[in-house]
């Protein structure tokens, strides 16, 4: 299992949400592939953690190579709703 990990602070957590959260746009954009396995949103204080599960380095790799221009039509509409954005990192469960 392979996990995206990203932080996040927004401008506007309603709308935030609804993009993020387990059934939002992201999800739904990663649902095109059989390897996406999940989202998570968490939440503490005023900071977001998105977790996106995959099967493997591999099928994220794919995903984003095949959904290019989708997933950056996403990500322009989401900028607006950040104040920040990091990449934590990608990690491999074992």
């Amino acid at each position: 299992m392979h996990v995206i990990v990203w932080r996040f602070l927004t401008t506007d957590p309603a709308e935030f949400e609804r993009h993020y959260c387990p059934d939002g746009s992201w999800a739904q954009l990663f649902r095109r592939d059989p390897e996406f396995v999940k989202t998570d949103l968490l939440l503490e204080g005023d900071t977001y953690l998105t977790l996106d599960w995959w099967t493997s380095a591999a099928a994220y790799d794919a995903f984003r190579k095949r959904h290019a221009d989708d997933y950056a039509k996403l990500d322009a509409i989401c900028e607006a709703l950040t104040s920040f954005e990091e990449k934590v990192g990608e990690f491999t469960c074992r």
